[in-house]
């Protein structure tokens, strides 16, 4: 057994009809002002921000407003939030959105108060203060509004970097899974695959950490249950509704209690997105996983021979890995780099980008031979 801690101090407020008392909770933390942070104005066609403002304004809560935020979100735009909340005198951030807009109200909550927000990215500033942070979520993936994690693109220097604090934790977070039923189908299962990656950066790292290796086993059949029924139905509600909370325990911490995590996927992918900005988070991760497993699964092989068995009812993790690319496929994913538009030649950069910083990963160490080796596999 490894030691570790848990701890998730958010208050989920979970079903439908439940953002209307976003207002109220905010008052319970005696919040006056909040920036209110979006992104690109979905929420206004599918009645989420109506109801907000109505929830807000009846609760006498003063906001602006900070729209325009992108899917791999930008620290320009990090910026431009900071500025705004420190000249509007904001005591509070709202998150309306999914995790790009959630993860840029963590930077702009704890960025008020720092030198250089970017500098806290790279280790050399440590968040020490943040503003209270809500959210109301409208796309299921990040797991950003039940814990301390944020992703930011700097823009000029193309580093793709993690940042967390338990500061960034949201106080209260607003799942309503019925406002996910107008999402494009592109977006409920680039959602899913990147809970999936979650658990699976988590689970492979384990072995006789019984009680959280059947969680997550759990947690991976939920989510793959949830979004073939939503293939069959996008207004199915209690698939909906399951997708949604898997989502969320995917990254809470309860997938990862016990277990030390790998994160080498991510961070590849990571570096895909930083020089792609285009491709969506979840589809490289649907990329770049099978091929990381078909790397190295033979260093926790125990473990990875589980995962075949009790989720793809196969001995065989090369045949797990094909079903899994399978279901990806089913689901509408890219599973090579080529249906990401990548070229070949741009494998050795993409190698160097993601371990600039040094090696990646705990199941396997990797050097850039050895992500290099992984693209090529994903191409």
């Amino acid at each position: 057994m490894i030691n570790f801690t848990f701890y998730t101090p958010t208050r989920v407020l979970f079903g439908v009809g439940r953002i209307k008392e976003v207002g109220s909770e905010i008052k319970k933390s005696n919040v006056k002002k909040v920036l209110l942070v979006a992104g690109g104005g979905s929420i206004k066609k599918n009645g989420v921000y109506d109801t907000v403002i109505a929830s807000l304004q009846e609760q006498g809560i003063d906001w602006v407003e900070l729209w325009g935020v992108v899917p791999n979100p930008v620290l320009s735009k990090v910026m431009e939030g900071i500025s705004l909340a420190k000249e509007s005198g904001v005591d509070g951030v709202l998150a309306v959105g999914g995790g790009s807009v959630i993860d840029t109200a963590k930077a702009i909550a704890s960025g008020i108060y720092l030198d250089d927000v970017w500098a806290s990215f790279l280790g050399k500033e440590k968040i020490k203060q943040a503003l209270p942070l809500f959210v109301v979520l409208t796309i299921s993936a990040t797991g950003s509004e039940c814990n301390g994690n944020f992703v930011i693109t700097n823009e000029e220097t193309k580093q793709k970097l993690g940042n967390h604090s338990p500061l960034v934790y949201p106080k209260v977070s607003i799942i309503d899974p019925s406002v996910q039923r107008t999402l494009p189908w592109n977006q409920t299962a680039n959602g899913a695959c990147d809970a999936l990656s979650h658990i699976m950066e988590s689970y492979f790292s384990g072995g006789g950490n019984e009680t959280t290796l059947y969680v997550d086993e759990a947690l991976t059949k939920a989510i793959i249950d949830a979004t073939d029924k939503l293939m069959l139905n996008e207004d199915d509600l209690e698939a909906r509704a399951n997708l949604a909370w898997a989502a969320t325990l995917a990254l809470n911490g309860v997938s990862a209690a016990q277990l030390k995590g790998d994160w080498a996927s991510h961070d590849i992918e990571h570096a895909i997105s930083a020089l792609h900005p285009e491709v969506a988070h979840g589809a490289g991760l649907a990329v770049v996983f099978p091929a990381w497993i078909t790397h190295v699964w033979k260093e926790n092989e125990p473990t990875f021979r589980r995962w075949a068995r009790n989720v793809w009812d196969t001995d065989d993790v090369l045949t797990a890995v094909e079903r899994l690319k399978s279901t990806y496929k089913r689901w509408g994913l890219p599973i090579s780099l080529r249906e990401l538009n990548l070229e070949k030649s741009e494998i050795p950069a993409i190698a160097q980008n993601a371990t600039q910083l040094g090696k990646l990963g705990t199941v396997k160490e990797l050097t850039q031979e050895d992500v290099e080796k992984i693209l090529e596999i994903a191409y």
